[in-house]
């Protein structure tokens, strides 16, 4: 989608409020856990956490994170891409892929050599450069698929 620009939090820590709140709103998860991940990103005292959105002019179309663990058993596969999420009026239109890739190059620039996610879909993360890696279990003993990619 034409005019819409990758944010990094790090670049425009002035966002960090309204940005955790639209996490929140997303996915459900305190916006305080949000917040204070966001302050350690902004520490810049380390390559994670880090946290961007895709927007086109203020409106959010897209966002994502990458954090130590994203709330599962194997805490040496890290770091964890978490939280993607496209708002509903801008799927289908590749930012999941192109978030997916430009938060690679980041962290590939960062010094991270590779990252890993969980999820429950099968088929599209494939789609985006990512293998299945094994599966690991949730905090409540579930199984998640683990995917990892090689940062660019």
């Amino acid at each position: 989608m034409e005019g819409i620009r990758l944010v990094r939090l790090r670049q425009e820590p002035e966002r960090r409020e309204a940005m955790a709140r639209w996490f929140h709103e997303r996915w459900g998860i305190p916006q305080e856990v949000y917040e204070e991940s966001m302050a350690k990103c902004l520490t810049g005292q380390a390559a994670v956490p880090q946290w961007y959105l895709l927007v086109e002019g203020e409106a959010v179309a897209a966002g994502a994170g990458v954090i130590e663990n994203d709330f599962h058993d194997r805490p040496d596969l890290r770091p964890n891409l978490c939280a993607l999420y496209v708002e509903a009026c801008c799927r289908r239109k590749g930012l999941a892929r192109r978030l997916l890739d430009e938060v690679r190059r980041d962290m590939g620039r960062l010094g991270e050599e590779r990252l890993y996610l969980v999820t429950d879909h099968v088929g599209f993360y494939e789609k985006c450069g990512w293998e299945f890696l094994t599966l690991v279990s949730d905090l409540e003993g579930q199984p998640e698929r683990m995917y990892t990619a090689k940062t660019d």
